[in-house]
């Protein structure tokens, strides 16, 4: 189903049954897809709305760059509409960190985080990090920049458009410990050890900032752990939402 909110037109679907809401979320790059695997798990339990975040699926992309908080107001706008009023929240990755926003300044039911990378901390400048500072600098070669940051950036990036690239660079670099400090609502962490994109040592900061945060780890578990490890990880969310 489509809905236009805020002149971008967004795709979601809605299934299950039950006075509670579960909005899932997606990371970068994926859709609807990547959380069905949980809605279809829960949705004895709920009403499940999955939502293809603008720029990805089937959902139209900005017509200009937006920030993740324009993305978190997107959410917000489309469950109004939906007339879904404080929702459980579960978000993967990118769809987490809009998460975290969200509950800082709405009403929230309960949230649960797989796999959100929210703290950043300054770090060393990577190879392809110096390769592009270094382009700005030589003379009649800054024009290359563009050049080098779509063959040597991350896969997100050579993958996404224009605009997309401007969002993404924008979301990687926002550090959200203000917003998960706001949190108030019971809070459930999920995490991979093995998780690169969002280290667990992260994960492990998160839940002392937070106010009411519980973190579960699955040893073996990449950033993508709510899949490899999907029935434990939906038997503990199902132990969570019945709390």
């Amino acid at each position: 189903m489509i809905i236009n909110v805020k002149d971008i037109d967004v795709n979601y679907i809605q299934y299950g049954v039950g006075e509670k809401n579960i909005v899932l979320l997606h990371g970068w790059g994926q859709n609807i897809e990547m959380m069905d695997p949980i809605g279809k798990r829960l949705e004895k339990l709920a009403t499940i709305t999955i939502i293809d975040l603008p720029g990805h699926g089937n959902s139209k992309e900005p017509k200009e760059e937006i920030t993740i908080y324009d993305y978190c107001e997107i959410v917000k706008e489309l469950l109004d509409k939906l007339k879904i009023r404080k929702p459980i929240l579960v978000g993967h990755s990118f769809g987490g960190r809009i998460a975290i926003i969200y509950a800082s300044k709405y009403e929230t039911e309960k949230l649960i985080l797989l796999g959100a990378p929210c703290i950043r901390k300054e770090q060393k400048l990577s190879t392809k990090v110096k390769i592009l500072k270094g382009l700005k600098k030589v003379p009649g070669l800054n024009k290359l920049e563009g050049f080098a940051k779509k063959h040597i950036g991350s896969r997100d990036y050579k993958n996404a458009s224009v605009v997309m690239r401007k969002i993404l660079v924008n979301t990687v670099n926002e550090d959200l410990t203000h917003c998960a400090e706001k949190i108030k609502c019971p809070t459930l962490l999920i995490w991979g050890d093995n998780d690169t994109e969002a280290p667990l040592e992260e994960a492990q900061e998160l839940e002392k900032i937070m106010k009411d945060a519980g973190l579960i780890v699955y040893e073996g578990g990449t950033h993508y752990a709510y899949l490899e490890f999907i029935n434990p990880v939906c038997n503990v969310i199902k132990t969570f939402i019945k709390e």
